[in-house]
């Protein structure tokens, strides 16, 4: 039997920057993961980190990487109708802005950092389960390579995503759930070669919507809005980029580079809550509690949040014997998540196209985008919103 004063399930970049933060403050932490570190690295996420995820990146000492390869964005670009609007988001955000660096690049410097603390991980477990959340004494068992594993702690971080675990381990009768679920996808390349523009694109177009993103400067991101229908396979690289070109402008789709595909894959979109984010010594953090459509860029923001306030909530436990506040995390972190996941529907039912919209929600639509694309009010709440609400105090 193992014992330690946190475990964390998951060693994605919210448990891996939760267990970087805690051991910084002299808080004993172990991780375990399902899949191997290789799997982890693998996975092609968001590229978009809001002015609070980077500060947080600086304090959990992990940003030299970052800050030397990251790209500051001070502005993006939307289309409408053909129409390219700047959204100057420094100008309307007291200097904030956006990095560019990827969310692979986060897990990997958050890797190095763990690996080099020599804090314990474990991957390549199975059969992981939950017991007495609700006591003095909760444990974590599982198996690692044939041998049944225990470790008893004082707390339980899920941080092991929407197909986890660790909400699955909260009795159904104490948790709500929200849930819509978007009645399109997004087909997605990557491919090395520059992106079409300097700053990241949100277009409409008759179509369907489109995101031009980066991941460097000789890394692009590219997605457009499809059926829920179609198939991956179906989209070789020459239709996608054929795709790409009818839906941007003119003198974009004639600059626009091609090249051989790195990944290719169609994720469909969903907006999901679970409330109460805390059961007992559990509290889920990032994909396990919450999903938001990547309009926003908002995904793996908010799982730093949850890991901003659960850091603070325990390193005060810990050193000054705060016990009040552990109550007050999943409505901290509650408080923030609505409002990501408001912005994250708001910039989906602005952006695309909905086939079953009625007359009326079209000319909705339609006003949104001349209120919020015309006037200053409507720029500066894209802006506040898209470099990231402040955090709330903790306490």
């Amino acid at each position: 039997m193992m014992k330690t004063q946190v475990t964390i399930i998951g060693a994605g970049p919210s448990g891996l920057l939760l267990g970087q933060l805690l051991h910084k403050a002299g808080i004993r932490t172990l991780i375990i993961e399902r899949q191997t570190p290789e799997y982890v690295l693998g996975r092609i996420r968001a590229g978009i980190l809001e002015s609070g995820t980077v500060d947080l990146l600086r304090e959990a000492g992990v940003a030299k990487r970052m800050d030397r390869e990251g790209l500051i964005h001070h502005g993006v670009e939307f289309i409408f109708d053909g129409k390219r609007i700047p959204v100057p988001l420094s100008e309307l955000t007291d200097g904030k802005n956006v990095m560019v660096y990827g969310q692979t690049e986060v897990t990997r410097d958050l890797m190095q950092a763990r690996n080099e603390s020599d804090a314990p991980t474990i991957y390549g477990v199975s059969q992981v389960m939950i017991h007495d959340a609700k006591s003095d004494r909760p444990s974590v068992t599982f198996e690692k390579d044939g041998e049944h594993c225990r470790v008893e702690c004082d707390f339980i971080a899920g941080c092991d995503g929407f197909h986890g675990v660790s909400r699955q381990s909260i009795p159904r009768d104490v948790i709500r759930e929200y849930e819509s679920v978007w009645p399109f996808g997004w087909l997605g390349l990557l491919a090395d070669t520059p992106p079409v523009n300097p700053e990241l694109i949100y277009a409409h177009h008759q179509r369907g919507f489109v995101l031009c993103s980066q991941r460097s400067l000789t890394r692009s991101r590219y997605y457009l809005q499809v059926p829920l229908s179609e198939q991956v396979e179906a989209w070789s690289d020459e239709r996608f980029w054929a795709e790409l070109k009818s839906r941007l402008p003119h003198e974009l789709a004639e600059k626009l580079v091609t090249g051989h595909s790195l990944e290719k894959s169609i994720a469909p979109l969903r907006s999901y809550v679970v409330e109460p984010m805390q059961y007992g010594k559990l509290f889920l953090v990032g994909d396990a509690a919450h999903i938001v459509p990547p309009t926003g860029a908002k995904g793996l923001n908010l799982a730093a949040s949850d890991v901003n306030y659960l850091w603070r909530i325990l390193t005060q436990y810990y050193h000054a014997g705060r016990t009040d506040l552990l109550a007050r995390y999943s409505q901290l972190a509650l408080n923030r998540v609505w409002k990501g996941e408001r912005f994250s529907w708001f910039m989906t039912h602005l952006l695309h196209d909905f086939q079953d919209k009625s007359e009326f929600d079209r000319k909705m639509q339609e006003a949104d985008r001349h209120y919020y694309l015309e006037s200053v009010a409507g720029l500066t709440t894209i802006a506040e919103n898209y470099v990231g609400l402040p955090f709330e105090n903790v306490g």
